[in-house]
């Protein structure tokens, strides 16, 4: 699964998230391929992923795309990261 993480710069919060999602991913068992984004960068590049996780704030910025987009209010926290992906797991 190709997931793209976007946070405001695309080098700080949201390179935090992906380090997040790669643990999580790891103990249920998922093979991603997870890479980072800026918010204005990413509508271009969402559709050539499986899943988006960003914040609550930039959401609306992702409107439009076909990817679905799912937002992480607590980068750091593992359980609510680990219920997102259970949802798209195969």
């Amino acid at each position: 699964m190709n997931i793209l993480c976007v946070c405001g710069n695309g080098i700080g919060t949201s390179v935090l998230l992906k380090v997040n999602v790669e643990s999580v991913a790891a103990d249920l068992g998922i093979d991603v391929n997870v890479t980072t984004s800026d918010a204005g960068s990413a509508k271009g590049t969402a559709n050539m992923n499986d899943l988006v996780l960003t914040s609550a704030e930039l959401a609306p910025e992702l409107e439009g795309t076909t990817t679905p987009v799912e937002i992480i209010s607590n980068f750091m926290d593992t359980d609510e990261i680990k219920e997102v992906l259970e949802k798209y797991a195969d």
